[in-house]
Formats: C-alpha cells, structure tokens, sequence
C-alpha cells in the first residue's frame, strides 16, 4: 500500500531536487533546511499537525466521493461555506459558553459545506449534470457568496476591510500543546478519518457506495438506489471540506478574511490522490504537506529560493503519482497476460 507512494515522492523530490541545482541550489542543502527546521522543535512539529487538520479534511473530501468514482472538485467553496457558517454562528451567539458555542459552530460549518455539496449530488442525480463541472463552477458561486457577505452583513465593525470581526473567545479550538498553534481539531480532523474508514467499510451504506464505484449497472440491478447515494456521497463529502473552514476560523484565524488559503482544495485532491483515497493514506499524506509547509517557510527566507517552488515540489509528486496509477495498471494488465499463458500451457501439457 505505501511501496508505489513512497515511490512516488522520492521520484518527486528528485525532479524537485534537479530544478534546484539548475537554479545553482545544493538540493541536498535545501532539503536538509527544509525537513531540518520542520522538526527543528516542538513549535514546528506542532504547527505541522495544525497545518495538516484541514488538509485531512479536505483531502477526505475529495477522497470520499472518488470511492465511488465521483469526482468532486468544488471542495475550496463548501471549505468557504463551512468558514462562513462557523463564522456566522461565532459571531451571532459569541455570548454562549464555549460548550454549547463550539458544538454549535462545528454543525454549522458541516451543515453549510455538506449542503453545497448536496447540490451537486443533486445536479447530478436529478438531471445527470457533470459532477465534475458543476462542483468546479460552485466554487467560483460560493466564493462570491462569500465576498458578498465580507462586504456586506459580515463585514467587521469598523468597516474597513473585507473580513468580519474577531470572535469571541469562547469560540476558539482550545490548544493542546501551551504556546504553539496545535489546537484540539486535529483530533476531530483524525476523528473524521476513523469515521470515513467506518462509513466505507463497515457498514451497508458504505458498501452501496463502494458498489456504486466498482460497477454502476451491476449495482443498479442488486437494487442500489445510486441517485441517492450520488446526494449522500457529495452531502458527506462537502461536510468534511466544510468541517475545515471550522478549523481554520475557530482554530487558527480566529476570524473569517477574504480569499485566504485559497490552495485548499487543490491541495486536498492531491492528498488525496498520494493517500490513494484512503484515509490513513489521506491523514500520512496530509502530515507529509504539513511538513512541507512549515520547512519550506525557512527554505525560501534563507536560500533565495523562490516561493512557488514548495508549490512545484508539490506538483512534482502528484505527476510521478498518477503516473504510478499508470505503471501499476500496466504491470496489472501485463500480469494477467501472463497468468492466461501459463494457465494455457498447462491445459496443453
């Protein structure tokens, strides 16, 4: 399960490695600064949990719907729904004790995500649209709705710039570790996962889905309802995008502003892809981007590289993954041939 992975990043920090050296970089320097300060101390290695809760959302996401071969693409809007949702509720009741105002923020922001989820699933099971396309252009809807209300029935008190005010305190995700940004929602981010693993494999919902997946039309005729599932699966799927806007504005931002962490979503698809849509590969593969992240922070203030290249080394590991998922099918393909041969040539002996 992790060979073809780990196959794939290494072949991604070479490919990464050799467009340090034609930019006059030692990559060996580079990556000994990058991974170096990303485990450098307790800070860093908390911050690449913190940075890493959302990423397992939105890698579970994505992930998912891919378990029965849907492809949902808008995770950065329902993760921008789920901000505002949590936002709003942190803002509307900031008077509520931390007991009943956080429970009540994380179902917003799940309900907010999960809805415009559902409506793709819905799209697509009412009116067989594109679940590719229309979960891509609802990102772009979602984004303005979202621009609207920082500009509008959201925007901070003072008036100055497109984001809300700070909420209340006892809307924040209590830390774990005192002085560093590691809050309690990577264990919910962890929960979410466990919870994907039990939904997909334990039980009879999650093997609808599964069948789904594997073979539409055998699915169909043992009596699975599959427009259903198509709204179920990208309900569920949203809601996890959305549970990390819940992250990130009540454990991070601690506010809701305009256009941040707008890589997101992109990133959870490759998460997810590297993870093989599956959630310990999606919670490993999200730890492994938690760690590029902080370590790529120092590399780029101290060797003059420019910033994109974390971004690029990112990229690097997604192609050589996909062109695994190729290699795999031929070696696949190739061995089932020679299973044929062989079993033929013992027929004829």
């Amino acid at each position: 399960m992790l060979l073809w992975p780990l196959f794939s990043v290494a072949c991604g920090l070479a490919a990464s490695g050799l467009m340090m050296m034609l930019l006059g970089k030692n990559p060996l320097a580079v990556y000994g600064t990058l991974f170096g300060y990303a485990f450098r101390d307790l800070y860093n290695v908390a911050d690449i949990f913190a940075k890493a809760a959302p990423l397992i959302l939105t890698g579970l996401a994505f992930g998912f719907a891919f378990r029965s071969t849907l492809f949902n693409i808008g995770g950065q809007g329902q993760f921008y729904l789920g901000c505002v949702g949590a936002a709003s509720c942190a803002l509307a009741f900031g008077n509520l004790p931390a007991f009943l105002l956080l429970p009540l923020c994380l179902g917003a922001s799940i309900l907010a995500g999960g809805a415009w989820g559902a409506f793709v699933g819905f799209a697509k099971a009412r009116f067989q649209a594109n679940e590719f396309l229309v979960s891509m252009m609802s990102t772009y809807v979602a984004i303005a709705v979202m621009n609207f209300l920082l500009r509008g029935p959201l925007k901070e008190s003072k008036g100055e710039y497109p984001q809300t005010d700070v909420i209340a305190e006892s809307g924040w995700i209590p830390t774990m570790i005192p002085h560093t940004r590691l809050h309690w929602g990577f264990v919910i981010a962890l929960a979410a996962a466990v919870l994907a693993y039990i939904v997909l494999w334990r039980t009879s919902l999650g093997f609808r889905i599964r069948a789904v997946g594997m073979n539409r039309d055998a699915a169909r005729y043992a009596g699975v309802d599959e427009k259903r599932i198509f709204i179920v699966v990208f309900f569920l799927s949203g809601g996890f995008a959305g549970l990390a806007g819940f992250m990130e504005v009540n454990g991070i931002q601690h506010m809701l502003v305009q256009g941040f962490n707008p890589m997101l979503g992109a990133e959870g698809i490759g998460i997810a892809i590297l993870g093989n849509a599956h959630p310990l590969g999606i919670v490993l593969s999200a730890l492994l981007f938690g760690a590029l992240k902080v370590g790529g922070t120092l590399v780029v203030q101290t060797s003059a590289i420019p910033a994109s290249i974390i971004g690029i080394m990112e990229g690097f590991v997604m192609v050589f993954v996909l062109l695994s998922y190729a290699l795999q099918d031929k070696l696949a393909v190739r061995r089932k041939k020679r299973d044929i041969q062989s079993r033929k040539e013992g027929d004829s002996q």
